[in-house]
């Protein structure tokens, strides 16, 4: 795939999955979004340490190869949008990317850049395993049989967020409807 702003490294393969199970290169290709504001200082500093642990881990026979791709205020100033197109064929094509911090644009269109990327690639879960690290202080009682996953839906309730006029419109037809009854 090709793309107008986005620089594919020359050395790396993208994750794949065969028959379910998910197929890791060498060289990974991971997109990342830099994001806007403390993003700028803080993905740096993301991606040296996952580098240093990638490569601790595996005796530097591994190594990703990182792409950046854009959201936000540096896809504005590249693109003419926040959101463009490109990101989002880029993430699919890839399959992991990560996001730093984005700033939710002021004015019209989407209402926030999170809730628009969540959308569009069809992310309506956050998994989140739990697992406990030896000498950590904790409460539980043997902590170390913590086996648990907790899912929390990412596009409905106040992750959907609604537009206020819209919600008011659909309160004001069911208020009425009910009167009438």
């Amino acid at each position: 795939m090709t793309y107008k702003h986005i620089h594919k490294p020359v050395d790396g393969k993208k994750i794949t999955f065969k028959e379910g199970v998910i197929q890791v290169p060498n060289k990974p290709i991971i997109g990342y979004i830099e994001g806007d504001g403390i993003g700028a200082d803080v993905s740096p500093v993301m991606k040296k340490v996952i580098d240093a642990v990638v490569d601790k881990t595996y005796d530097g026979q591994r190594a990703i190869q990182w792409m950046e791709i854009y959201a936000g205020e540096k896809a504005n100033a590249l693109y003419g949008e926040y959101l463009p197109q490109e990101t989002l064929d880029a993430i699919q094509a890839l399959s992991v990317a990560i996001k730093g911090p984005l700033t939710t644009p002021v004015g019209g269109g989407m209402r926030s850049l999170n809730v628009a990327i969540r959308q569009e690639l069809d992310l309506f879960i956050c998994q989140r395993p739990v697992q406990y690290f030896v000498g950590t202080p904790t409460p539980v009682k043997a902590p170390e049989k913590v086996d648990m996953v907790i899912f929390r839906e990412n596009s409905e309730d106040i992750y959907a967020v609604l537009n206020i006029k819209q919600a008011q419109r659909r309160s004001k037809k069911s208020s009425t409807f009910c009167k009438m009854k």
